[in-house]
C-alpha cells in the first residue's frame, strides 16, 4: 500500500474516533473512482453536477477540513476512492462513513467495470448510497446489484440529480434542507410558467428568434 493511501486511511480512522457533533461533520460524501470523473461528479461540464446542486441551489458548502467545518450547517466532502486501484481506501471510507457523521454517500464510476458504487453500498450498509454511472456504458454495472444489496442510482452523468436525492434523504429529519428543496422546485415551476407564457404571447417565430 502506498504511503499516501495509508495516510488517508489513518486519517479516516482518526476522524471516526473523534465522535464530533453532527453539525460539525460532512453530511454527504462524494466519492469517485478517478479524478477524471470529477467533471461529471462535481461540476457536470456541459451539464450541471452535484457541486452545482449543493452549492448553488441548496446552500451547502464543501468541507475540506474535518476538524474545521465551514459556517454552513450542511456540508459535503469529496474523495477519490478507486475500487480497483485502492480497494483498501474504498473499504476504509465506506466502513468509517457513518462513524464520521455522514448520512448519505454519492458514489460515481465510469467504464464497464464501474464497481465503486456497488462495493461502497455493500460495505457502508445500511448507510444509503446513491450511484452515478459516469458513462452510458457504466449503467449496467452500477445498477446490477443482487436482491438484498440495495443501491439507489441515477441516469448516466446526472450527478446533479444524485445531489438532489441525497438532499431528499437529509430532508426527512432536517427541515431546513426540506425547505431549500421546496424552494428550488418552486423556482423550476415558476421558470416553466414564464417560458410558457412568453411562448404563447409572442408566438413561436418571435420566441425562437430571441
Amino acid at each position: 500500500m502506498s504511503d499516501s493511501v495509508s495516510d488517508l486511511i489513518d486519517r479516516l480512522h482518526r476522524e471516526a474516533e473523534q465522535d464530533r457533533p453532527d453539525a460539525e461533520t460532512p453530511d454527504v460524501g462524494i466519492v469517485m473512482g478517478s479524478d477524471s470523473d470529477l467533471e461529471t461528479m462535481s461540476t457536470g461540464g456541459r451539464r450541471r453536477g452535484a457541486y452545482d446542486a449543493f452549492v448553488d441551489e441548496l446552500g451547502f458548502e464543501e468541507q475540506t477540513d474535518y476538524g474545521d467545518p465551514p459556517e454552513s450547517r450542511f456540508t459535503f466532502e469529496t474523495y477519490v476512492t478507486s475500487a480497483h486501484r485502492t480497494p483498501e481506501l474504498m473499504t476504509a471510507y465506506a466502513e468509517m462513513a457513518e462513524d464520521r457523521g455522514l448520512e448519505v454517500i454519492i458514489a460515481g464510476a465510469g467504464g464497464k467495470s464501474a464497481d465503486l458504487p456497488n462495493m461502497t453500498a455493500s460495505i457502508a450498509y445500511p448507510l444509503p448510497v446513491i450511484g452515478v454511472p459516469v458513462q452510458e456504458k457504466s449503467v449496467d454495472s452500477v445498477i446490477g446489484m443482487p436482491t438484498g444489496a440495495p443501491l439507489v442510482a441515477v441516469d448516466a452523468g446526472k450527478s446533479f440529480n444524485a445531489a438532489l436525492s441525497a438532499a431528499q434523504i437529509l430532508a426527512r429529519r432536517h427541515e431546513t434542507v426540506r425547505e431549500r428543496l421546496v424552494e428550488y422546485h418552486e423556482g423550476l415551476r415558476e421558470e416553466v410558467g414564464h417560458v410558457s407564457r412568453a411562448l404563447h404571447d409572442r408566438g413561436t417565430a418571435e420566441f425562437s428568434n430571441e
